[in-house]
């Protein structure tokens, strides 16, 4: 069988091809060239040759590479491509591991360190396999009598069923919403789009060639995981449109009792041997409690509950807040409505990314179909960049001085790289600039990706930002603490989620009938963000402490994640004991080590007021601090000495 990355045969023409490479990233179009051509001197020609990258940042796909170098090296890729072609488009034979590791060199014009080459060897799967499927060493028959709840069908619920059902482990997904996909399912506001690349955010061994934009929509979000849902047929284990409530442990049993409710309010009790939580961070919106807010007669509500019944053409719409949602609803709606007025609590850095409302050219479509490995190349391209090198801007240099500006040299010249791009958009409004330039230091807060609109968007005649706060809520207007009243006939909250409130949707019960939530106090934690000592045979996703802030992306640490979990499964039934957690000295010291770790960084500073990332006592609980080479090496399998088994 031929490998499904090796692409699919074509007979296109010359020209044809000539003009899809117009469209392509041309480091991968020449790597996907080494996998084409049977002539080692061209390979060598290839990565030892002039024609190469010249640097790489986070979403620069083309190399830094001169106009000139590009068109040499599409002449050069259009050879390949022919004799390619002419020779039947055979599948390309393995290469060896020290060529990738140069090939690896070459592409990031510089050296990918030897612990991760296994790493992102396993996430591009140039063998087709798919690595991070487990292997199993327990009874078949076992994991056929030990069902799971699944809580939640989002990114992460949905791999859970997916791995589930590959490891022959009968289990019920148990989703509120109507559909599948989570967050992309609930944020159906103006603008919602992903701000990961989406040759990268999808699942390694799903991935998609038809994206029509680099950087997608929630439609065309939700669709992906719906259909990758269908393609693995896991929907008939989904019980949509239904609510958990409660989950207990029955130690006698040796099993969870899962309390769900149904739209029609009719409740019912599951038995499973394992939960999985795959309730997220982002599931609870965020409404503040503002003075006379119920006053207000106009349609209000929340961006994650966006009301598409509501007209907004020529409308006064007040929208308060301007985070990373808010960022990307303003520009979408801002043509439409009559006045637009944000109130915006801090302002956001942001980092230009030209190519973040950009289209997909059909070149790059067909490339993925039939490129040997242009995908594969592709995915490590977009990946790379964000791949723990984001981590030096958020180390705090404790020699640094100040820290009210900026923690480090390497933060302070994220700074002056941030505030260069902002400024070079206004045109010396020192007013907005005022207003649109931070105070802390850059990624501190979330980093926002811009292409120009945010900014084009606030200097239109009927968009005002305000950067006081709200002082009340009339029937027709909000009035800010400077006392300006603002007119508004829609109320938009861009106020975010409760990140802080780890499973506030349910009850949790352990041993012992001891309470989650009690016994978390205010420290949430889960050993790698994944166990909970007290709570046998229930696992997170998405958990405490597994938040990222530096790069990668979160359907990276979900596979990783369920990697472990499946794993643990494993361990637990080939040892043939009944239930599992995590030792609480092993507990004890993530935790701590977790938290030693955030007081080095950026997101713990106390200079930085109003952040998602922390509690209401300043503290960092959602991220996590580590390298994702470290977390896949850590998750890669279950240790058993980490656990109490019974």
């Amino acid at each position: 069988m031929r490998n499904p990355n090796s692409g699919a045969p074509f007979m296109d023409s010359d020209d044809e091809i000539a003009a899809a490479c117009a469209d392509l990233s041309i480091p991968t179009l020449l790597l996907s060239c080494v996998h084409m051509t049977d002539d080692e001197s061209v390979r060598q020609s290839i990565l030892e040759g002039p024609l190469k990258p010249a640097g790489l940042f986070l979403n620069e796909v083309q190399g830094y590479m001169s106009e000139e170098d590009k068109a040499a090296a599409r002449t050069l890729a259009l050879d390949i491509i022919r004799d390619y072609r002419d020779r039947g488009c055979p599948e390309p034979e393995p290469i060896d591991a020290a060529s990738l590791k140069q090939m690896m060199n070459w592409l990031v014009a510089g050296e990918v360190g030897d612990e991760y080459v296994p790493m992102m060897l396993e996430e591009m799967g140039l063998d087709g396999r798919d690595a991070r499927e487990a292997e199993l060493r327990s009874d078949p028959l076992a994991r056929r009598e030990f069902p799971v709840v699944v809580i939640g069908a989002g990114q992460s619920g949905l791999l859970a069923a997916i791995r589930l059902e590959q490891a022959g482990v009968p289990y019920t997904v148990i989703e509120k919403n109507p559909g599948v996909g989570g967050t992309w399912w609930e944020n159906s506001y103006p603008g919602a789009r992903v701000d990961v690349g989406n040759h990268f955010y999808c699942y390694s061994f799903e991935p998609c060639d038809h994206w029509s934009e680099f950087f997608a929509r929630q439609p065309e979000l939700q669709k992906y995981f719906a259909d990758v849902m269908e393609r693995h047929r896991i929907t008939e284990h989904v019980r949509f449109n239904t609510a958990v409530l409660a989950a207990a442990w029955d130690d006698a049993a040796g099993e969870w009792a899962v309390t769900v409710r149904d739209a029609a309010g009719h409740s019912e009790v599951l038995r499973a041997r394992a939960v999985i939580s795959a309730v997220g961070q982002l599931n609870q919106p965020l409404v503040p409690e503002l003075p006379g807010a119920e006053s207000f007669v106009g349609p209000s509500f929340h961006t994650a509950r966006w009301d598409h019944s509501v007209d907004l053409a020529g409308k006064n719409v007040v929208m308060i807040g301007a985070g990373a949602t808010g960022f990307q609803v303003a520009p979408a709606i801002a043509e439409d409505v009559g006045q637009l007025t944000i109130f915006q609590r801090t302002a956001q850095w942001m980092f230009p990314n030209p190519d973040y409302h950009a289209k997909v050219g059909p070149g790059v479509q067909w490339a993925l179909r039939h490129l040997p490995f242009y995908g594969r190349w592709y995915r490590f391209l977009i990946f790379w960049p964000g791949c723990d090198t984001g981590l030096a801007a958020a180390i705090v240099d404790p020699e640094w001085p100040d820290q009210q500006r900026s923690v480090s040299a390497a933060n302070e010249m994220a700074r002056m790289m941030f505030t260069e791009w902002i400024t070079s958009q206004l045109d010396g409004d020192t007013e907005l600039a005022a207003k649109v330039i931070p105070d802390y230091p850059a990624t501190g807060k979330r980093t926002l990706q811009d292409n120009g609109s945010w900014l084009r968007t606030l200097r239109r005649d009927n968009v005002e930002l305000i950067r006081c706060g709200v002082a009340r809520i009339e029937s027709d207007a909000v009035v800010d603490t400077d006392g300006v009243r603002h007119p508004a006939d829609v109320l938009v909250y861009a106020t975010g989620f409760r990140v802080n409130d780890f499973l506030s949707s349910l009850q949790v019960t352990g041993r012992n009938g001891a309470d989650l939530h009690q016994m978390w106090g205010h420290r949430p934690a889960a050993y790698l963000g994944i166990t909970i000592p007290g709570f046998p045979n229930f696992f997170c996703m998405y958990g405490p402490g597994t938040n990222l802030a530096s790069g990668g992306s979160l359907i990276f640490h979900s596979e990783c994640e369920m990697r472990y979990i499946v794993g643990c499964i494993d361990l637990l039934l080939a040892s043939g004991k009944n239930s599992m957690e995590p030792k609480p000295a092993r507990y004890d010291d993530w935790y701590d080590r977790s938290q030693a770790e955030l007081k080095t960084m950026v997101w713990s500073q106390p200079s930085i007021e109003h952040s998602f990332y922390k509690d209401a006592r300043g503290i960092v609980h959602s991220l996590s601090p580590w390298r994702l080479v470290d977390f896949w090496s850590w998750t890669r399998e279950p240790e058993p000495a980490d656990f109490r088994m019974h």
